[in-house]
């Protein structure tokens, strides 16, 4: 045995990601501040809902994910490559590198611009003209009801791919932290109990149970695989990450170790 056997494993964040707008793409973040209770600053905070959804009063609140267009039954949206700017709330669209749509997301004609385009794009899928809805206060347009934050595990994605015998995007797991230098499947070790990141506490609640959204490659918009069916058939579940609340409030940064 050589010393670098006896030295404990440490891991640390790789990658920060949030979603600011549901089922487009990620957007990275150097380093993140968080409240307890809270999640990723504009995580999640807008959604496209179909135009068969209805919202209390005109009203938005959580609604599963079958009210707005996501990736779970919506693949193309993963051919598109989005960009947001907090600074302006402006969201900007591109196809094949070619920038297609712009439009500020907390303006009337900014969000009838944006409309209109995905009622063009996504065509019958949206059920009649998708609405540009805004998650405010304590709402929030994740699967989940309340604000959380989502970990994934780098080495257990790895062994997936073992499984499956071919490279996966971890950004189709839609992680909030990705996290390196654990052991495949270690984070589910962590459910009950809480993990320092940086200088945030967080408790660690649940594993996070997946959909048919993971089946679509995030890079072509292609439905590729049944990786729900293949993370049962070669695990005995369809988890893959965990779930999890701030419990501190604080920040942390990629390169930030995770001490448990």
């Amino acid at each position: 045995m050589t010393y670098a056997d006896c030295v404990p494993m440490t891991s640390s964040i790789s990658r920060i990601c949030r979603y600011p707008v549901k089922g487009l793409s990620p957007d990275e973040m150097k380093q993140a501040t968080v409240e307890a209770g809270g999640g990723l600053n504009s995580d999640r905070r807008f959604a496209f809902a179909l135009g068969s959804t209805r919202f209390e009063d005109g009203k938005p609140h959580w609604l599963p994910k079958t009210s707005f267009l996501a990736l779970m039954k919506n693949e193309k949206l993963a051919a598109l490559d989005t960009r947001f700017d907090e600074a302006t709330n402006e969201l900007t669209i591109f196809r094949d590198g070619k920038q297609v749509k712009r439009g500020n997301m907390s303006d009337p004609l900014g969000r009838a611009l944006l409309e209109d385009f995905f009622a063009a794009y996504m065509k019958d899928e949206c059920r009649g003209k998708p609405q540009l809805v805004e998650a405010k206060d304590e709402v929030v347009f994740s699967d989940q009801k309340t604000k959380v934050i989502s970990l994934i595990n780098l080495a257990s994605v790895r062994d997936f791919e073992r499984v499956v015998s071919m490279p996966l995007d971890p950004i189709r797991f839609r992680g909030n932290i990705y996290i390196d230098g654990l052991d495949p499947w270690k984070e589910f070790e962590w459910c009950g109990k809480d993990i320092q990141v940086g200088s945030v506490t967080l408790s660690v609640t649940e594993h996070i149970d997946r959909c048919a959204a993971i089946n679509v490659d995030p890079s072509t918009g292609e439905r590729d695989r049944n990786l729900v069916k293949e993370l049962q058939r070669g695990f005995g579940h369809v988890n893959m990450g965990v779930f999890a609340t701030v419990k501190t409030g604080g920040s942390f940064a990629v390169g930030d170790e995770i001490k448990d």
